[in-house]
């Protein structure tokens, strides 16, 4: 983990599962932050399940991924909330913490005792997060939700994604949970600091179909003006700007363009790809012709890129200003010598001492790269959680030959 430390001396409480709200967990650990995961007693966190469901592969039997990308640098405590000595040592342990983040359903939180309330009557001034599929009002408040139905499905994204006439475009894992987890990160950095300036925590929710309300902001807004309608959706073949678009290479792999000034880069592009002769070519000469004639252009423009192969196109590109890129694997994305340079992947271990590479979240702080350690095993922390609480040995022994901690 980064040396500086941002949120150093901050204590959050997660109460969470799965990666959505979790995430935001790891991202406050890296920031510094001491985050301690409460996980049930019988089976923890549900999503290590998934190793021994077949549905998460541990890449050689011994990550499992799906728990190390959001749980990294937390500390795990077990606890059985259904038994009123669980309940007991979560309102103690609120008591020393400045962030309560949960992800637990309305009617849970009530029936356990973990609700906004009860925690507020026990640290007035903690800042209470709440991470839910569709928001904490409506006629689905208390309805369950994963990213793949709230973010991707319900939230539109899928729909946008999907050209006419294909198959549904199908969501990558966690692919809206990560980036709500980042959503909830900032809000709870704006939350502590609206603490420390007025001594008054804050309520913060932050929901999957919030997030993909505001991932598709263009184009939920066209939808509203003008009588309604869509953003305009363009083939390859007839796109508005011959500048924007993927062009296949020799070697069939894509060459991203993405110069939105046409007029400022086209004379230098065409003539970097080797089709100088369409500068001064009279249907390309003015704005207006060049979008008259742009199935012409981007015919010409994919002959030319069919003629050499990536590797030959990142030379020939090399010195373009304008903005253009390849289209990368994830294992290329490993390799991108920005990631490298940068520290976007992190090579640490787990727990149990297996290497793995994994990436950090995205926000860095005076140039330092972060690197976390593993996710914690189930209950791996709960006495020296408790200990540090302020408990006694005898107490902790109470707790845990009642079942109450794990």
């Amino acid at each position: 983990m980064s040396s500086d430390g941002v949120l150093s001396g901050v204590r959050v409480l997660e109460v969470a599962a799965w990666t959505f709200v979790p995430s935001a967990g790891a991202i406050l650990a890296e920031w510094g932050a001491e985050v301690i995961k409460v996980e049930p007693i019988d089976g923890g966190d549900p999503q290590r399940g998934l190793v021994t469901m077949g549905i998460v592969d541990e890449g050689g039997g011994s990550v499992n991924y799906m728990i190390e990308i959001p749980n990294r640098g937390k500390k795990s405590i077990g606890i059985d909330l259904r038994s009123e000595g669980g309940r007991e040592v979560i309102r103690e342990l609120s008591k020393s913490c400045d962030v309560f983040l949960t992800n637990y359903l309305p009617s849970r939180r009530k029936r356990l005792g973990i609700d906004v309330d009860d925690i507020w009557a026990v640290n007035p001034n903690i800042v209470y997060v709440r991470g839910s599929g569709h928001g904490p009002k409506g006629p689905d408040a208390d309805k369950p939700g994963y990213d793949g139905v709230s973010y991707w499905s319900r939230g539109g994204i899928a729909a946008v994604l999907t050209e006419d006439g294909d198959e549904l475009v199908r969501s990558r894992p966690a692919f809206g949970d990560l980036l709500g987890g980042m959503a909830i990160a900032g809000g709870i950095a704006a939350a502590l600091y609206k603490r420390a300036t007025t001594g008054h925590g804050s309520l913060v929710d932050v929901s999957l179909l919030g997030l993909a309300a505001w991932n598709l902001g263009p184009d939920l807004s066209v939808s509203q003006i003008h009588g309604g309608g869509a953003i305009p959706k363009y083939g390859h073949a007839d796109a508005p700007n011959p500048l924007v678009g993927n062009y296949r290479t020799k070697d069939d792999r894509y060459v991203t363009l993405m110069m939105l000034q046409l007029d400022k880069f086209f004379a230098e592009t065409m003539n970097a790809i080797g089709l100088a002769e369409v500068v001064d070519d009279p249907r390309f000469a003015d704005p207006a012709s060049r979008f008259e004639n742009r199935t012409a252009l981007i015919a010409l423009m994919d002959k030319a890129f069919a003629q050499r192969t990536l590797a030959e196109w990142r030379e020939v590109l090399a010195s373009v200003s304008g903005a253009w890129g390849v289209v990368q694997t994830p294992a290329e994305v490993c390799d991108d010598p920005a990631v490298t340079a940068n520290g976007y992947l992190a090579h640490t271990t787990t727990m149990s001492g297996v290497p793995y590479a994994m990436p950090t979240n995205p926000v860095q702080f005076d140039e330092r790269p972060v690197v976390s350690p593993g996710a914690p095993e189930h209950g791996q922390h709960t006495e020296e959680v408790l200990m540090e609480a302020g408990m006694d040995w005898d107490t902790i022994m109470h707790y845990k030959e009642s079942g109450a901690v794990l």
